[in-house]
């Protein structure tokens, strides 16, 4: 599967190169080979872009193990942090 900084670094090459991100909407298993990420067999892969009409929220599969502290900190950011660290957070703007 994916890891962080695959997916760090398939999102940096996205924003980076348009015909990157063209690819991997089009067809996002090849391109991820490409890229050095292997998906088992049967592992469907749906990419989106988020548009300024439109929002997408991915739902964790299932419960996972997490402190209350912990799941927000790490999906939302901390009160601390400038800016939430979820690059879905709307600030109102």
């Amino acid at each position: 599967m994916i890891d962080q900084k695959q997916y760090q670094q398939v999102m940096a090459k996205c924003v980076r190169d348009q015909a990157f991100k063209q690819h991997l909407l089009a067809d996002p298993r090849e391109t991820l080979r490409r890229e050095g990420v292997e998906l088992p067999t049967g592992v469907t892969v749906k990419v989106t872009e988020n548009t300024p009409d439109v929002i997408n929220l991915v739902i964790p599969a299932g419960p996972i193990d997490w402190g209350e502290e912990m799941s927000v900190s790490q999906t939302w950011g901390t009160l601390d942090s400038p800016r939430p660290s979820n690059p879905f957070f709307w600030d109102g703007d």
